[in-house]
């Protein structure tokens, strides 16, 4: 019996926390402020996609000039790591071509 009491205690109890919850909620955060924190734009400009490891295979030069951009800091993002993976795979072709006197 005292276990019965206390299921219901801890029950209607519950529903009361979420009741409340439901109408305080737009006390708590009032819908204009939770639409203007939506609503707002991100800081930065976002720039345009990183150029891919295929591009940079048939632009190698390229590849090496974003490499060294890394390295001394002037390049950030994703073109720092398909470059440099262009770099080591148009490097390993050559020295298969080399290898196998192709």
């Amino acid at each position: 019996m005292g276990q019965g009491k206390t299921i219901i205690i801890m029950l209607v109890t519950l529903v009361i926390g979420f009741s409340c919850g439901f109408l305080l909620r737009p006390v708590i955060a009032p819908a204009q402020q939770a639409a203007l924190a939506a609503a707002v734009p991100p800081a930065a400009p976002v720039s345009s996609e990183a150029r891919g490891t295929q591009y940079f295979m048939a632009n190698i030069d390229e590849a090496r000039q974003v490499v060294a951009g890394c390295r001394d800091g002037s390049v950030r993002g994703g073109e720092c790591a398909t470059a440099e993976e262009a770099i080591i795979k148009v490097d390993a072709a050559e020295r298969r071509r080399r290898f196998l006197g192709n």
